[in-house]
């Protein structure tokens, strides 16, 4: 069923907040925005995006866009609109973009990365600071939506290094919610899904869950227009728990399910053995190391009970069929996913600081090593790829992981490297199973 206009009727709209955002992505058009129709609460929704191909699109359908929501076991389509869309790549379109931000009370970035905030000519950072020179509002919130846990930081930074004015906050975000565009025709038809446009080459697929958390607002004059964001005075534990739970766990069942030749992750449900390494992971390693860690906060989150809700309730979504998540999507940018300091190997260094030894958490490290050191394109020196994976000696384990950390490797570095090798008899088995 299409629903026309998800939310209250754009002409109801008349409470004056007009919302901002970099990024004609999923996050943008599939949460900001549609939270924002459906809030009520806003007369205008703006967004700047250098993909020529889709302003184009979006201004022919009136700028009107279809939205597919995976929710209890099937897949609904919404209407979401009407959007301003400006192609960023224009000069006459970019100065009227960054007139929309002048005049927006909510910003919002759904970049990639916090690299790009200052990639471009000019870059995210210094639209927004021009448009804070000539502000038409006199307080305006910016969500910060990219997966860094001081994205609102380092805005707030580049933003500064090109001069502001006005009366701002930069707000970071926890987005538990899993989204994806999805561009093969094939599997546009066999999800059934609507493209974002009328015969467009790409649809927007994003799951009901909405439980998204973000920085309190302090500005005393100004209220959020979208009210169902949850506010937290210290985002940290969450962000924690985003990184160490939800990510760490959904890469380590796409490297294993790499290994294992799936390409659905819904696969992994049905496989025993994976699926228990998983939530032995996330409750065991990663749940008991944050409840340690942050028990004593009061937050339900950081109890036995609710970290074990909050996996069981991931676990479930992570593997939903309706989602359609590929395992080559949850292994995307190895060489990131395993970073010293980031979703894998940060799990392991939280987990041992805790007095916990995470082996399976190192299954997933290590299948994430050894699928990389098989794939076209890796990134690594060609002496340290191989075309068989159970091949690969415990010293090109170790040299794989010292050229992708470089600098970044740190004490425990060689206590990580102890424990994959030590793993490694039972990774064979999980994947001959």
């Amino acid at each position: 069923m299409i629903l026309k206009h998800s939310g209250r009727a754009w002409a109801e709209m008349k409470n004056g907040h007009i919302l901002a955002g970099f990024g004609f992505g999923p996050i943008l058009a599939g949460l900001f925005f549609k939270e924002a129709m459906q809030s009520g609460n806003f007369s205008r929704l703006i967004a700047g995006e250098i993909d020529g191909e889709i302003v184009r699109a979006l201004r022919e359908n009136d700028g009107t866009y279809h939205l597919n929501i995976a929710a209890h076991g099937t897949v609904e389509r919404s209407r979401i609109g009407t959007v301003e869309v400006f192609d960023l790549t224009d000069r006459g379109d970019r100065c009227e973009f960054v007139k929309g931000l002048s005049e927006a009370t909510e910003i919002v970035t759904a970049l990639p990365s916090v690299a790009l905030y200052e990639k471009g000519d000019p870059a995210p950072a210094e639209m927004i600071a021009e448009a804070l020179s000539v502000s038409r509002t006199e307080e305006k919130i910016i969500y910060t939506a990219e997966n860094n846990n001081r994205a609102a930081e380092l805005l707030e930074e580049a933003v500064f290094s090109h001069g502001k004015s006005g009366n701002i906050q930069f707000l970071n975000t926890v987005i538990g919610k899993m989204s994806r565009v999805v561009s093969e025709p094939d599997e546009i038809r066999e999800l059934g899904l609507a493209p974002v446009v009328p015969d467009f080459n790409r649809a927007f697929l994003v799951e009901e869950f909405s439980r998204i958390l973000v920085s309190r607002t302090t500005l005393p004059g100004l209220r959020p227009g979208i009210g169902v964001f949850i506010e937290k005075e210290d985002l940290l534990p969450f962000e924690e728990a985003k990184l160490y739970g939800h990510n760490a766990i959904h890469a380590l069942l796409g490297f294993l399910g790499a290994l294992k030749g799936c390409t659905r992750m819904a696969e992994l449900k049905e496989d025993r053995e994976v699926f228990s390494t998983a939530r032995r992971a996330f409750l065991d390693e990663s749940g008991a190391a944050l409840i340690r860690k942050y028990g004593n906060t009061g937050e339900k989150l950081f109890t036995e009970e609710g970290y074990r809700d909050y996996a069981e309730d991931l676990l479930q979504r992570i593997t939903d069929p309706c989602l359609g998540d590929t395992v080559k999507r949850a292994c995307r940018d190895p060489i990131r996913k395993l970073g010293y300091n980031d979703r894998l190997f940060g799990t392991m260094q939280l987990a041992l600081e805790q007095g916990i030894e995470p082996e399976n958490t190192a299954l997933g490290a290590l299948a994430g090593v050894c699928w990389l050191a098989c794939i076209q394109d890796s990134g690594l020196p060609d002496s340290l790829r191989v075309h068989n994976w159970q091949k690969l000696s415990n010293g090109q384990i170790d040299e794989i992981l010292r050229s992708i950390w470089g600098k970044g490797e740190g004490e425990q570095a060689d206590v990580l490297i102890r424990l994959m090798q030590k793993v490694r008899p039972r990774l064979l088995e999980i994947i001959s199973t």
